[in-house]
């Protein structure tokens, strides 16, 4: 068309950021390259950045533009605010150029003529310092939605100018260590995707939380997709594994149903500055996923080629920030936006820190939210209502606000810590609180009203216990440790992980380990199902109202009908099985089947009305006895189908599986037929099952046992109780309690010596040389393969076991 400033998407590529900005030569990119291999980007073009400065030009603003940044204190916030929005109003109000109009008026014409029809448009800025590998820029400038007609469009470019002076932008832009006038800035004017009838969000080719970059992460809302780029929503949550998505395993990995409280569409109210409006989401709406399974997958897809597609360096991955949204018309998802990710894929990940929090026994949790940042905090509580009110914020405080925006960065930038009663995990707050490496709860709901009338008090605000973040009353005792991963050696042992979260697996496959030595199925079911097992299968025999009530509320939640239970159950069982195996693949992780007792089982909903009442749980139905036992069976077929899924379905054969509390021979024998039965073979598949060696009877008649099993892991915790005659549950005697007596240590002798001869694996699982430094030098010296420690102490016995090598 020979114009001189416009730029259609097919016309420019990445290499033309300072041309176009970085947001515009992306798109520009990704719908030359990847629009033909069946990536859909929405077509449109770019005013470039040569229209931004031939606007100062004419209107003779370079000059003021000097007298108004030249002297700017950055960190007056009153006086920044006052420089930048007359700079604003200069810019809004300049005339816009005459051919820079005719242009942009033709290139209007011409997308109408592409679609055959008007068309409504998102307009959105596109800076020259924007989308680098080192500095986003991300929503410093504005976006503007829902335009119709010319006219309309003409308004919003000129706002898009003025935008690139916003208070934040501007602060930004020195914090970076940018110019101001080297910094220009073009926008991009795409047709609208009509997502205020569907859903649309943002997704991650990493986790955001601490950088694993094997899995894809995707966030999702109803309507447009402001509210998830705002945090104005707690939006759906969904991860998929890279590694065996691209084998061919096409599963959701976890997801989180977000409450969704808001959807933006379109204002039909004629209003010219805001065409487009929030509303309540309707209770339906709230409690279902916005992107089914399929869709789900599909934009996993869309991100890995993209991340793919900007990788050109072979050695290194290009971790990518993109959003997504699904047009309500023709149902089809597009990408809308792609840009590097610019947090946690430049931290050093060869520096670990860790926070360890040790709360006092009476400690109070104020607010809880979703974590941000594996990080812990304390500071003063400064509730802060409007963004006026900033002045009235101090260093270190911590900043507790219903929601913020680009315009709270001045403030954000002082913050120990940030809690927000909206957003989720890819809001605004959380973004900026990953990119200053302080911790963030958002989405608490009522942040400002649980911690009202404590202005000025200490909490501490911890977001290194799972997905849940916490915020104490005072300053709680913590610990903080570094390690340099760069040149840690290895031990001749194994050293693995006991962990049973799948919150903080991503977190922990950091960790130099061979794997995970115990997952414990129990504490999964206890964390994240609730519910027993057999009041799911059977809900006829949950008599009381009130729990009935209860599990319902519960399936509802989690997006599951009443009487979908035995699917809720498989499926959060599954989901998070495979979190932990994705996380370390693919290194084995070791699950052990459930091995609640009757009085644990009985604390799970509804769990009276199918547990015994015994006088020594420790003793009593538990274990192998419980997968035999004909009342169990429901249950027990539900944990089966859920880990053959995760072989299965999920690709993640990295999963052995390991059988507690076997007492006999025989009871070893029938527990596996019963698992065949439920579709688990022992060797099918290559599946791995060992033995939890725990009872005496385990290691004295060892030989018998083995044939039915491939390694053994010796749970000192049990093994201890049964040699010393000690039940651990009791407090008379829990003092007596030692895995060092010499007895013990005699029968783990005997147990790895005999398991060995046996040709199978020998490891550790017991919580011994995690407490003493000196169980786990025994264990060494005894030869055995594996030991499994905490988190929090594997780093600590392998420099220790290192020093023992090299002294022996």
């Amino acid at each position: 068309m020979g114009m001189r400033y416009i730029r259609f998407f097919n016309e420019i590529g990445i290499d033309d950021i300072p041309l176009v900005g970085g947001k515009n030569a992306s798109l520009g990119e990704m719908f030359q390259a990847l629009t033909p291999k069946g990536i859909p980007v929405p077509d449109g073009f770019a005013v470039t950045a040569e229209a931004y400065r031939q606007l100062l030009t004419d209107n003779d603003l370079w000059d003021f533009l000097h007298e108004q940044l030249d002297p700017l204190d950055a960190d007056n916030v009153a006086d920044l605010g006052k420089r930048t929005q007359a700079i604003r109003e200069a810019i809004y109000h300049a005339e816009m150029p005459r051919t820079i109009q005719s242009e942009i008026h033709q290139a209007w014409l011409e997308l109408n003529q592409r679609f055959e029809g008007d068309i409504t448009l998102a307009v959105r800025s596109s800076a020259t310092a924007e989308d680098l590998p080192d500095a986003s820029f991300a929503g410093q400038q504005e976006t503007y939605l829902n335009i119709e007609g010319f006219d309309a469009l003409l308004e919003a470019c000129k706002r898009c100018f003025a935008s690139l002076f916003t208070d934040r932008a501007t602060h930004y832009r020195i914090d970076k260590g940018f110019d101001h006038f080297q910094v220009g800035l073009s926008i991009g004017v795409q047709k609208m995707v009509r997502s205020d009838l569907a859903s649309s969000g943002v997704m991650f080719t990493l986790d955001t939380e601490n950088g694993f970059d094997q899995v894809v992460f995707v966030t999702g809302a109803w309507g447009l997709g402001e509210n998830v780029v705002q945090g104005a929503v707690d939006p759906d949550e969904f991860y998929v594994h890279k590694p065996t998505f691209e084998q061919g395993y096409r599963q959701v990995l976890r997801r989180h149903l977000g409450a969704k409280k808001l959807k933006m569409i379109y204002d039909t109210s004629g209003l010219k500055k805001s065409p487009v409006k929030n509303i309540q989401t309707t209770v339906e709406e709230r409690q279902q996923y916005c992107l089914d399974d399929a869709e789900v997958l599909r934009l996993t897809d869309f991100a890995m080629r993209i991340e793919q597609h900007y990788s050109t360096d072979q050695d290194e991955t290009k971790a990518m920030d993109i959003e997504w949204a699904k047009d309500g018309i023709d149902g089809q998802l597009y990408i809308v936006q792609a840009r590097p990710e610019t947090v946690r894929s430049q931290q050093n990940r060869h520096c670990l820190t860790q926070f360890q929090i040790h709360p006092e026994p009476d400690a109070k949790v104020l607010t809880t939210g979703r974590a941000v940042g594996d990080r812990l905090a304390q500071g003063r509580v400064k509730i802060i209502e409007d963004v006026a009110e900033i002045e009235r914020f101090e260093p270190g405080n911590i900043l507790v606000t219903d929601m913020t925006t680009p315009d709270w960065e001045p403030i954000m930038k002082k913050a120990a810590a940030i809690v927000t009663n909206r957003g989720g995990r890819t809001c605004h707050a959380a973004i900026i609180a990953r990119e200053l490496g302080i911790p963030a709860i958002v989405g608490c709901g009522k942040a400002t009203t649980d911690l009202m009338g404590l202005d000025e008090q200490k909490v501490t605000v911890s977001c290194v216990e799972g997905d849940t973040g916490k915020v104490y009353a005072g300053e709680q005792p913590y610990e903080k440790t570094q390690t340099d991963l760069s040149d840690l050696e290895t031990t001749q042992t194994d050293l693995m992980l006991n962990l049973a979260n799948p919150d903080m697996a991503f977190a922990h496959q950091f960790l130099p380990s061979a794997g995970v030595g115990l997952a414990r199925m129990e504490f999964m079911i206890n964390e994240s199902i609730k519910i027993h097992p057999l009041a799911l299968c059977h809900p006829e025999s949950v008599t009381d109202p009130d729990t009935r009530e209860q599990i319902h509320s519960l399936l509802k939640q989690a997006g599951f009908a009443s009487d979908q239970g035995e699917a809720f159950f498989i499926q959060r069982l599954s989901e998070g099985i495979a979190t932990l195996c994705a996380a370390f693949y693919p290194r084995p992780v070791i699950l052990r089947l459930s091995d609640f007792k009757s009085n644990e089982y009985r604390s799970l909903l509804g769990g009276r009305f199918f547990e015994p009442h015994e006088e020594n749980p420790m003793l009593g139905f538990r274990g192998a006895a419980r997968y035999i036992s004909e009342s169990f069976a429901p249950a027990f077929a539900m944990e089966c189908a859920a880990i053959k899924a995760v072989r299965e379905d999920f690709g993640l054969n990295n999963l052995k599986v390991m059988l507690p509390f076997v007492r006999t021979v025989e009871e070893a024998e029938d527990a596996l037929a019963v698992m065949a039965k439920n579709g688990l073979t022992r060797h099918h598949n290559g599946l791995e099952v060992y033995m939890m060696c725990e009872i005496p009877n385990n290691v004295l008649v060892m030989e018998q046992f083995a044939p039915h099993f491939d390694g053994i892991s010796i749970g000192s915790n049990d093994l201890t109780q049964l040699v010393l005659g000690i039940d651990r549950d009791s407090g008379q005697v829990a003092g007596r309690f030692d895995e060092r007596q010499d007895g013990v240590k005699q029968m783990i002798r005997m147990a790895i010596e005999k398991a060995r001869k046996c040709g199978l694996h020998t490891g550790f699982c017991g919580q011994a040389p995690s407490d003493y430094p000196e169980m786990a030098a025994f264990l060494m010296e005894l030869g055995i393969d594996s030991i499994s420690l905490n988190p929090d102490s594997l780093l600590k016995t392998q420099q220790q076991l290192l020093k023992l090598e090299k002294d022996s």
